[in-house]
């Protein structure tokens, strides 16, 4: 799903597409379409995202963009959509209001250089076509720069997808022609030993260190069947999908959130510590009892609660943190502490995301140590690799994951990522085989099967 050219001319850096006209939104049910059909032969602007609840949205066209970078960006994200969506006047179902979907890079100085061409440190697209599905029937949304272009592009689109089967094949397989790592054991014993000299010499407590794996491919990949097919393998995960006009489309089904907000409620988590799902449920049970009882995975885990609650009270005016539960999925197992707030004022969620971002899940305690350990010792760009990606709406509510088990396809390949936590007593042989085990999740979908 390599994109190569666009719709026309995009939106500069803060612009809305819609110009100084205000945006205009008009919703009608559907009686059922295909999501990945929404997005068949599109080179232009593509978004997906599903929940665990339920909540499905696809999306494309530019109705408006909003980018920027360096270490103001969630502001100014934020200041840019208020702009645009000040006058905002929607007709339907709140299901179906616009949203601006996208998410940032891990790093505020990232660059958009290959393979991560057309993604900005932060970008974001309100879809001039938007399809929601929730428990309560599924709506089409078009949006525009004003009433007429609005119903125009509803009654278009409408026609259009009422042509569309309402199933549409999964797809087959690319298949895996070959594999290439930016780490390999050796580099990566010795990028652990030195977070562990770091941490040793009390400069860090944890520290998350990732990998890619560059997957060339026998055949192109249908990037919305390849999800379709991980939703029926992690049915308890997110789903997300962004595509630009240049570049590729970074997608991945995170188990991870970051971050919900509606109202002045919010809700997050702790996720951290994995061990191997086993070949029976006795076999689940002895590892999770190891995990639970291992201080190792305890200590990790504890690190991750302890940051979120700390980043969040200043937000807060209540603040719950759960018992520590077990999040099951196909191929490991996490330690999961939920955590829940009242926020203390009127906040927008992009406000929160900066807060947790990013979790020590994903980064390490100290923030500012961890990150400096990160950029001298991993051997590639991470990107969007763990960062948020998601969506907010008018009202500042909005919903993100954080972006793991997850890969960027281009040119013919698929990049995946995958990291773990480091902490006092981690060994570097057993480190090693658990990033492997996170990569498989996307890897067995794009490897040829079979019979499928």
């Amino acid at each position: 799903m390599d994109r190569s050219s666009g719709d026309g001319r995009l939106a500069s850096e803060g612009e809305s597409a819609a110009g100084t006209v205000d945006l205009v939104g008009r919703s009608r049910k559907l009686e059922g379409v295909s999501f990945g059909a929404i997005l068949d032969g599109s080179a232009e602007s593509c978004v997906q995202w599903a929940t665990p609840d339920g909540l499905e949205l696809v999306g494309r066209g530019v109705a408006a963009r909003f980018r920027a970078g360096g270490p103001d960006r969630f502001d100014r994200i934020r200041s840019q959509a208020g702009r645009a969506f000040d006058g905002l006047e929607h007709e339907g179902p709140p299901a179906a209001r616009p949203r601006a979907f996208g998410g940032f890079s891990f790093h505020d100085g990232h660059e958009a250089a290959p393979p991560w061409t057309g993604f900005d440190a932060a970008s974001f697209v309100v879809p001039q076509v938007l399809v929601a599905r929730t428990d309560d029937g599924t709506w089409l949304t078009a949006v525009g720069p004003g009433e007429d272009e609005a119903a125009d592009r509803l009654e278009d689109w409408h026609e259009r997808l009422a042509a569309l089967p309402a199933m549409r094949p999964s797809g087959s397989t690319p298949g895996v022609a070959a594999t290439r790592r930016t780490t390999s054991p050796a580099d990566w014993s010795t990028q652990v030993e030195t977070a562990l000299e770091r941490i040793a010499d009390g400069r860090l407590r944890k520290v998350v260190l990732a990998q890619a794996l560059s997957v060339d491919l026998e055949g192109p990949v249908d990037v919305p069947a390849t999800l379709e097919r991980l939703r029926r393998q992690y049915p308890n995960c997110y789903r997300f999908l962004v595509g630009h006009e240049i570049g590729g489309t970074f997608f991945g089904a995170p188990p991870e959130r970051l971050v919900s907000k509606r109202g002045d409620r919010v809700e997050t988590e702790a996720l951290a510590g994995s061990v191997p799902r086993g070949e029976t449920p006795a076999e689940d049970d002895e590892h999770v009892d190891r995990m639970r009882a291992d201080a190792k995975f305890q200590h990790e885990h504890g690190l991750v609660v302890d940051a979120i609650r700390e980043q969040l009270a200043p937000l807060a005016s209540e603040l719950t943190v759960s018992e520590q539960t077990i999040r099951r999925l196909a191929t490991i197992q996490h330690l999961q502490t939920p955590i829940e707030a009242r926020l203390a004022g009127d906040r927008h969620v992009l406000e929160i995301v900066e807060a947790l971002h990013p979790t020590p899940a994903v980064g390490g305690v100290p923030p500012d140590a961890a990150w400096e350990t990160i950029r001298e010792t991993e051997a590639f760009d991470r990107g969007w690799y763990a960062a948020p990606v998601g969506w907010f709406d008018a009202d500042g509510d909005g919903e993100f994951a954080v972006a793991i088990r997850s890969g960027i396809a281009a040119d013919g390949a698929v990049t995946l990522f995958a990291g773990n936590g480091i902490v006092a007593d981690s060994d570097p042989a057993e480190e090693w085989d658990e990033v492997q085990l996170k990569f498989r999740p996307i890897l067995d979908e794009l490897r040829s099967r079979p019979n499928r």
